[in-house]
């Protein structure tokens, strides 16, 4: 079944349709000065497409977080939690499938490029498992990628650089479908730009922006200047999910609104000579210095964790109620046993654990369990502490709950390959190979390995130290535990 999205009116007054699943093979960039009307058409196909698609906005303004209210779209207000964090919300976002907001309001532009590349880049390298289709919509996109370096530091404008080409270049075999906006063609990196074959171009006025916007449509140089006659919420369509010649769209209305926009026309008052006298002179020598207000309640942060548990419980309600009272005890025991099981099934190795939730809700009913034992974000967390050869509920002793405290810093995801260095760590034994924590994690892919484990050290979780005959030693300097030194790895 083809999916049109109506995306407003053309010239002649028919009805212009944006194929939706075309557009998630070929991607979309928008182009336009500010008060062209780019949000407004990005709001457009967000509001038309919510009931087909996933989405993920990348938000630099917060003019999209009325989506939320409409739609029911989760809003992670990024300043409130870490990079670790952001790449953990980022990660269960792929996994259930929820649409999400992620507002860079109120984070300085360093920032802002930093929390998008890590987002950008956690949603891009999700197990394949997790590849469904997803609108990756990127606002501003020139602030993340752009044609050449400016105030921002180095490290940073690589980090949201490189996201943005993977999204545009590599992302559509997982799934990921960009659609960029931005106000400067001539600002935007021209390998990311390139990628996009569906385009709609709004009123602009700089020389060089006709001219990328007319070869971008295949129009002459000398056609290029109908770009600056263009109305607000005129588009120039073009692309195969749009219209394969140039055509013009009037965007259609929309249901929520931004919080951008210039403020409204208003009437002066009317006033004679001496009022204004009186209001701007005499006032200030009658009157005493006014008290300053308190200052503003400054807003709570959401835990990350309940951020967690709210994305968990939107994709997954019924599996997070909580369990009965009654019986709880041999709930708890049956959930360790179909855990042991489930470590001990070498099919089970390498599977996801929403893959093997299933399996888990399914072996223990076959033990007499008819609601599930464990909630899924208990279920990622325990079989995690599983297959580091860790079960018992919440440690089995106090040094390892010390461990599980520290991991608390790491996303969710990585917690199995913490544990597992954790308990090699504490008994002294050699430091486990790559390939174990490859299990642990349930990957087959051994460079994935090592970039987790040297993400891991670069949270400041653990140091590694490879001797002159590569032999690794991994070291928890805040319990004091360290591993011995691995076996090299025969040449």
């Amino acid at each position: 079944m083809t999916i049109r999205i109506p995306m407003g009116l053309d010239s002649a007054g028919a009805t212009a349709n944006l194929d939706l699943e075309e557009l998630l093979a070929t991607r979309l960039l928008v182009q336009g000065n500010s008060g062209s009307g780019k949000s407004h058409l990005l709001r457009r196909l967000l509001e038309a497409s919510a009931e087909w698609v996933q989405h993920v906005v990348i938000d630099p303004e917060g003019d999209f977080v009325g989506l939320a209210d409409r739609y029911g779209h989760m809003v992670v207000e990024a300043a409130d939690y870490s990079e670790a964090e952001v790449a953990g919300i980022a990660a269960r976002v792929r996994e259930h499938r929820v649409s999400v907001v992620l507002n860079l309001e109120g984070l300085d532009v360093d920032a802002q490029l930093r929390c998008a590349g890590t987002f950008l880049n956690r949603l891009f390298d999700a197990p394949r498992g997790h590849w469904y289709p997803v609108l990756v919509v990127v606002d501003e996109a020139q602030l993340f990628a752009p044609a050449a370096a400016g105030d921002v530091g180095e490290d940073a404008r690589k980090a949201a650089l490189g996201a943005m080409t993977n999204l545009m270049c590599r992302g559509r075999k997982r799934g990921l479908a960009g659609v960029i906006a931005t106000q400067r063609l001539a600002k935007l990196a021209k390998n990311v730009a390139a990628e996009a074959s569906n385009f709609l171009m709004g009123r602009t006025f700089l020389d060089i922006d006709m001219a990328r916007a007319a070869d971008l449509l295949g129009m002459e140089r000398r056609q290029a200047e109908q770009i600056r006659d263009l109305e607000r919420g005129q588009f120039l369509a073009l692309g195969p999910a749009l219209a394969r010649r140039p055509r013009l769209i009037r965007i259609g209305a929309v249901e929520t609104a931004g919080r951008g926009g210039g403020p409204a026309l208003a009437p002066l008052p009317t006033l004679s000579d001496d009022d204004r006298r009186a209001l701007l002179f005499e006032a200030v020598e009658a009157e005493p210095p006014a008290t300053p207000p308190p200052p503003a309640p400054v807003p709570v942060p959401v835990p990350v964790e309940a951020l967690f548990r709210a994305i968990d419980d939107k994709a997954q309600p019924a599996a997070s109620a909580a369990a009965p009272d009654d019986g709880e005890d041999d709930t708890a025991a049956i959930a360790e046993a179909v855990l042991r099981d489930i470590v001990a099934d070498a099919d089970a190795a390498y599977r996801a654990p929403p893959e093997l939730y299933q399996d888990f809700i399914v072996r223990c009913r076959m033990r007499g369990c008819p609601r599930p034992a464990l909630a899924p974000i208990a279920f990622t967390r325990r079989l995690a502490m599983a297959r580091a050869g860790l079960f018992g509920e919440p440690a089995p002793d106090d040094a390892m709950a010390q461990a599980l405290a520290i991991a608390d810093r790491l996303p969710e995801d990585m917690l199995s390959i913490f544990l597992l260095i954790a308990r090699a760590a504490r008994d002294g034994a050699p430091c486990p190979s790559d390939e174990a924590l490859a299990r642990a994690y349930g990957t087959h892919s051994l460079s994935r390995i090592r970039r987790l484990v040297g993400f891991i050290e670069g949270q400041d979780v653990v140091v590694s130290r490879t001797d002159l005959r590569g032999r690794r030693t991994l070291t928890i300097p805040q319990l004091g535990w360290s591993t011995a030194a691995d076996s090299p790895v025969e040449a």
